[in-house]
């Protein structure tokens, strides 16, 4: 009966505080699930602010699932372009082709199967089937591990880990309508329950809240460990065109060119050039400016005044700025 009370008050909420989102438009069945998928996978990551503008012009120009199986990796890739972490778009087309081959063109609506796509997780196959699918998942993402942190006073480091939360969200109930119900717990936490100065006197469940009882809205962290990694990287300049390569060899930024690079193992001493973060990673780098090339089996020329409109990761345009700016 709680758990009732519980979300009749939070969709009551929401049907009256709701942003008014791109990929929550009164659309079809199908296209709801398409717009559902491209939505989650640019979300991973990335705030809602910044995902607007990018999942307006990605739909415009890649409408449906069977046209993201065909669109080819330059277009994708641009389309992209200033999102980071490029293996999720990769992966996004990766699912649209294999719903295309294994599922007749159709997102499935099963967890098992939605977990085998690339790129989906327990989170995501969650959140696809609670909002495409109006099926009674909670999908935690940051958001509603944070409303469940607070509402249950959650402090320990044992109390605050994804197994103990997945049991924990049962106190948050389910309603028939599932689909704004995953949402609306979403939008509570990014609204409301916000990680500082939460906004308890607007919050639907803040008197059954035991952080709000106790006056206590701090968070417990586990936190990723940011790991310092070291490296050298390459500038080779000639008519005003910098060399860039095809990276093959790390696990960030796969197949999109960089400047040629190597990793250093802990060195003793390192005199840094620039310094980069890309998700727990610190980038520690030695900008280098070798006069022969040497050991590069193929690499590309790209003229410093197209840098911007080209198909590059922001890391290697961030990079190109820093040495316009220094050279």
């Amino acid at each position: 009966m709680k758990e009732l009370i519980v979300t009749k008050k939070i969709l009551n909420w929401y049907d009256l505080n709701k942003r008014s989102l791109p990929w929550r438009k009164n659309v079809s069945p199908v296209k709801k699930q398409y717009f559902t998928l491209v939505s989650e996978f640019m979300l991973q990551q990335t705030q809602v602010a910044t995902v607007i503008p990018y999942f307006n012009h990605f739909i415009k120009n890649i409408p449906n699932l069977n046209s993201l199986a065909k669109t080819n990796d330059k277009k994708l890739y641009k389309l992209w372009e200033g999102l980071g972490y490029y293996s999720r778009v990769k992966n996004l087309k990766r699912t649209a082709q294999v719903v295309k081959k294994n599922f007749r063109g159709k997102l499935p609506d099963t967890f098992d199967d939605l977990i085998s796509l690339p790129g989906v997780g327990n989170y995501t196959a969650s959140a696809i089937l609670a909002i495409a699918f109006n099926k009674p998942f909670i999908p935690l993402d940051g958001n509603i591990e944070r409303v469940l942190k607070r509402y249950l006073f959650l402090k320990k480091v044992k109390e605050i880990t994804k197994e103990n939360l997945r049991k924990k969200k049962s106190i948050l109930g389910t309603s028939a309508r599932s689909s704004d119900y995953a949402q609306a717990l979403m939008e509570l936490g990014a609204l409301i329950c916000k990680p500082t100065n939460p906004n308890c006197f607007k919050c639907p469940i803040s008197k059954k809240c035991k952080s709000y009882i106790k006056k206590d809205f701090k968070l417990t962290k586990n936190n990723k460990k940011n790991i310092d990694k070291y490296f050298v990287l390459n500038v080779y300049k000639k008519d005003k065109k910098y060399l860039l390569v095809k990276n093959t060899k790390f696990n960030f930024l796969k197949n999109l060119r960089i400047f040629p690079m190597q990793e250093l193992s802990k060195p003793k001493k390192f005199n840094k050039t620039i310094n980069f973060k890309m998700s727990n990673m610190n980038m520690n780098i030695k900008i280098q400016y070798p006069k022969n090339i040497k050991d590069i089996p193929s690499y590309y020329w790209v003229d410093q005044k197209k840098i911007g409109n080209s198909m590059l990761p922001t890391f290697t345009k961030k990079v190109v700025k820093y040495l316009e700016g220094n050279l």
